[in-house]
């Protein structure tokens, strides 16, 4: 398993971009939990990265579009800091 954090900047100026917004964030939520507008993370083995990514590469345009998949081997210890007092979306996870 690794830790994944998936970020999006879909290019919306047209309904296609729009229409693949809505799409990649579909996916996302399948994947991983919705951490901040166009932010996820989670945990997923290398089979459900190549999913996503599979997916992913399905909807976007590659041109147009940002997407960036960080995967954090199981090895790397992080810390997250969070500089507001609103709760965490993550928190009620096991």
């Amino acid at each position: 398993m690794k830790h994944v954090i998936l970020v999006y900047d879909i290019n919306t100026e047209d309904k296609a971009g729009q229409k693949r917004l809505n799409r990649i964030r579909k996916v996302a939520r399948r994947y991983l939990h919705h951490v901040q507008k166009s932010v996820f993370e989670g945990d997923l083995t290398e089979g459900d990265i190549i999913r996503l990514r599979y997916e992913i590469n399905d909807i976007i345009d590659k041109v147009r579009d940002f997407v960036i998949i960080y995967a954090f081997p199981p090895s790397v210890r992080f810390d997250r800091i969070f500089l507001t007092n609103t709760p965490d979306p993550t928190s009620n996870l096991l």
